[in-house]
Parts: C-alpha cells; structure tokens; sequence
C-alpha cells in the first residue's frame, strides 16, 4: 500500500510539473523591444521602444518619424499649429505616455491626454505590441495596425 501510495504521489508531482511546461511568461525579458505602426498617417509612422534589463522596463522611446526619418517631436512647426490648435504637441504627449509606460511598466492603464487623442489609440495598440515582445524575448520590429475605426 505505501508502494502505491509513494507511486501515486510521484506520478502527481510528475504531472503538475509538466504541467507549468506550457505556461507563458508575465515576466519581461531582458532586451530591446520595438513596435511601430504598420502604415503612415497623415506622414507618420509612430513606434514605441522599451528597453528591458533586470525584468524591468527602464527606457521607454515614443514618438513618430516621416519617410526621410525626421522625428516629429523636432518639427516646431507642427508644434506651434498643434499646440494652438489642441493644447498640446508631439514633444509633450509623447514623454506624457513613454513616463506613464515607464512607471506602470506596462501593467497599469494610462490616461488620455486632452488634444491627443488620436496619438493615445496608436500608443495603446504599440505599448501593448512591445511589451508582449518583450515577454517572448522577440527583439524583432513588430508592426502593428493603428488604424482607427
């Protein structure tokens, strides 16, 4: 009877063992993590890097670049029509959602910011992207739809 007993009880933690074989990681992977829109809109094309050392997010990287690579955070005057028209610009929303990322470390929900609206769908989707990369180990680009309904 101990025999079967001692048998069975191996074969249980044999099982449940074998059992977390299969599970994901919620755990980030140390790496360089990128995840940019698949098309341009309005003649950007957004993208979200993290860099993930120690299982922790500790630089985030948001902004857009046109088809020559000039970083839309740069163009003033996007900035100025932008700003007078929404309340805010390229340079301020996008540190506002790379700190928030940062500090939530991808596990909290992250305000909209008034007059970027837009902007806060595409980070959802591409914040989302990376850190699901992130939790693969994947370093490769991962493109993403941000397209709005």
């Amino acid at each position: 009877m101990k025999r079967i007993l001692s048998l069975t009880l191996i074969l249980l933690l044999v099982t449940m063992s074998l059992a977390g074989c299969g599970e994901t990681t919620t755990e980030l992977q140390d790496g360089y993590y990128t995840a940019q829109a698949a098309e341009f809109h309005f003649g950007w094309k957004e993208y979200v890097t993290i860099m993930v050392k120690g299982g922790s997010i500790v630089s985030v990287e948001y902004n857009a670049e046109n088809p020559s690579g000039f970083i839309k955070s740069w163009d003033n005057a996007y900035m100025q029509n932008m700003l007078h028209s929404n309340g805010t610009y390229p340079n301020e929303y996008t540190r506002y959602y790379a700190g928030e990322l940062l500090e939530g470390q991808g596990k909290e929900p992250i305000d909209a910011l008034t007059g970027a609206t837009s902007s806060y769908s595409s980070f959802q989707k591409l914040s989302a992207a990376v850190v699901d990369q992130a939790r693969k180990g994947d370093s490769s680009i991962v493109y993403v739809d941000t397209a709005t309904e």
